[in-house]
C-alpha cells in the first residue's frame, strides 16, 4: 500500500464506507478504527506480495542454481500450495484462539522463512523456504482479510472488498520494483523484503487485541456443519474453480514473463519488476474504481467476461513485443482485465455465503486461488520448456474459453 499521511488516508477511506452520512463520519474519524484498518491492509499487502517479491529476480535464481526450466516455476508458486492448505485451517484456528495470536505468529514466520531464501544453496532448500513462507502467508490472509470482511455488510462490504483488492494490488506494484532494484546488486538481497513482517507484527500486537477478540466472536468460523451446508451449493464450487483458473492464468505472467523478457531483450531484474508493477497498477485501478461500477451497469458475468477478454488479448500480444513501452502497456492491459475479474468473483462469493460462514467461505476461496497459482507452473511449465513463448498463447486461449462461459451464464 502506498505510504500516505494520515489525513490523506482518511480521505482515501471515505468512499469505502457507503453508509449514511453520520455513520460514515463516525467511522472515518475513529483513530483506532483507522489504525486497525491500516494494520490489516499492510498485513494483507505482505501476503499478496509473497510471490511478486522474488519474481523479478527469478531468471537470476534459475541461472545461478542451475534449475531445470520445466520445474523452475515451482520456486515462484510453491508458496501458493501451502497458502491454499493453511488459509482455511488457520482461519478456523484463528476463531478458536483469537485472530491476534495467529496473525502475529504468521507475520513473524513470514519474516523468518521468507528471508531464509537468501541463504538457499540449491533447488530443494529454496523450495522448502518458499513452502514455509506460503504457510505463514496463509495465516496472514486468514487473519487480515477475514477480519476486514467482517467489519462491513451489504454494499459497504462489496466496496471495501474492491478497495482491499486495490490495496493488495498496490503492494504488487511496490514490491516487484523494490525486489528488482535490490536484484541489481544481487538476487539474494530481494529476500530481505520479507523482514517487513516483523514491524507489522509489532503493530498488530499494539493495535489489534480488543478488535481481534470482538470480531473473532462475531463470526464463528469453526461451525463446520454450517460450512458444509453452504458447500452443497454448486455455485460456490463454480466460484472456487473460477478463482483457481484466473489465478493460474495470472501466474503465467508472473512466472514466465520475466523469463521471456530476459531471453528476448535481455531485461534486467529492475525492468522485470517494473513490468510486473505495471500489471498490478491496472489491477489496482480497476479494483478500486471500475469493477463494481461496471458490474452494476452490465452485470457481474458480463464484466467478468470483459476482464477475461482483456487478459487474453494482452497474453497473446506478449510474444510479439520487444519494445519496453509496448510491453509495459500490454502488462497494464493485463492488469486491467484481472482487476475486473478478481474482485467480482470475491464479491459474488461473499454474496452467496451466509453471514455466519462468510469468512470461512472466503478463506476457502483464497485457498482455491492459491491452489490455482501453484498448479500454474505444473500445467504451463512443460509448455514453456517445449514451446517457449507459446505458453502465452495457451493461457490466452484458456482465458477466452472461460470468458465465453462466464458470458453465457449471465
Amino acid at each position: 500500500m502506498p505510504c500516505r499521511p494520515l489525513d490523506l488516508l482518511f480521505t482515501y477511506m471515505l468512499p469505502v464506507c457507503n453508509l449514511p452520512r453520520k455513520q460514515s463520519h463516525r467511522l472515518i474519524t475513529s483513530r483506532q478504527q483507522l489504525w486497525i484498518m491500516l494494520v490489516l491492509l499492510l498485513a494483507g499487502c505482505l501476503s499478496s506480495a509473497t510471490g511478486s517479491i522474488v519474481a523479478p529476480v527469478f531468471p537470476e535464481i534459475i541461472e545461478q542454481l542451475q534449475i531445470d526450466p520445466g520445474w523452475a516455476g515451482l520456486l515462484v508458486s510453491a508458496h501458493t500450495l501451502t497458502t491454499a492448505l493453511a488459509s482455511p485451517a488457520l482461519g478456523i484456528l484463528a476463531n478458536r484462539l483469537g485472530i491476534l495470536p495467529i496473525l502475529m505468529s504468521s507475520l513473524v514466520a513470514y519474516a523468518v522463512f521468507g528471508a531464509a531464501g537468501a541463504i538457499a544453496a540449491n533447488f530443494w532448500t529454496m523450495l522448502l523456504c518458499r513452502g514455509l513462507v506460503g504457510a505463514a502467508s496463509g495465516g496472514i490472509a486468514a487473519g487480515s482479510i477475514g477480519l476486514l470482511s467482517n467489519m462491513y455488510t451489504g454494499e459497504a462490504r462489496s466496496r471495501v472488498m474492491g478497495y482491499a483488492t486495490s490495496a493488495l494490488a498496490s503492494a504488487t506494484v511496490i514490491f516487484p520494483i523494490l525486489g528488482g532494484w535490490l536484484g541489481l546488486y544481487h538476487w539474494r538481497w530481494a529476500f530481505g523484503l520479507y523482514g517487513l513482517g516483523l514491524p507489522v507484527a509489532i503493530a498488530a500486537v499494539l493495535l489489534l487485541p480488543r478488535q481481534a477478540q470482538s470480531s473473532s466472536k462475531a463470526v464463528d468460523l469453526s461451525q463446520a456443519q454450517g460450512i458444509r451446508q453452504v458447500l452443497k451449493d454448486r455455485r460456490i464450487w463454480l466460484m472456487f474453480a473460477s478463482l483457481a483458473a484466473v489465478s493460474a492464468i495470472f501466474y503465467v505472467v508472473v512466472v514466465y514473463a520475466p523469463l521471456y523478457l530476459k531471453a528476448a531483450i535481455g531485461a534486467s531484474s529492475l525492468l522485470n519488476g517494473i513490468v510486473l508493477a505495471a500489471r498490478a497498477i491496472g489491477a489496482a485501478v480497476l479494483s478500486a474504481v471500475g469493477a463494481n461500477r461496471l458490474a452494476k451497469a452490465i452485470g457481474l458475468s458480463s464484466t467478468i467476461a470483459v476482464g477475461f477478454l482483456g487478459m487474453a488479448l494482452s497474453l497473446a500480444a506478449i510474444p510479439n513485443l520487444v519494445s519496453p513501452p509496448l510491453i509495459l502497456l500490454t502488462a497494464l492491459l493485463f492488469g486491467l482485465g484481472f482487476g475486473l475479474v478478481m474482485p467480482n468473483f470475491y464479491s459474488g462469493l461473499a454474496h452467496l455465503s451466509p453471514d455466519g460462514q462468510r469468512s470461512g467461505v472466503l478463506a476457502l476461496g483464497t485457498g482455491f486461488a492459491s491452489l490455482g497459482q501453484f498448479v500454474s507452473p505444473l500445467v504451463f511449465g512443460p509448455v514453456w520448456k517445449s514451446a517457449g513463448s507459446g505458453v502465452f498463447y495457451a493461457a490466452a486461449a484458456i482465458a477466452v474459453i472461460i470468458g465465453i462461459l462466464s458470458w453465457q451464464r449471465r
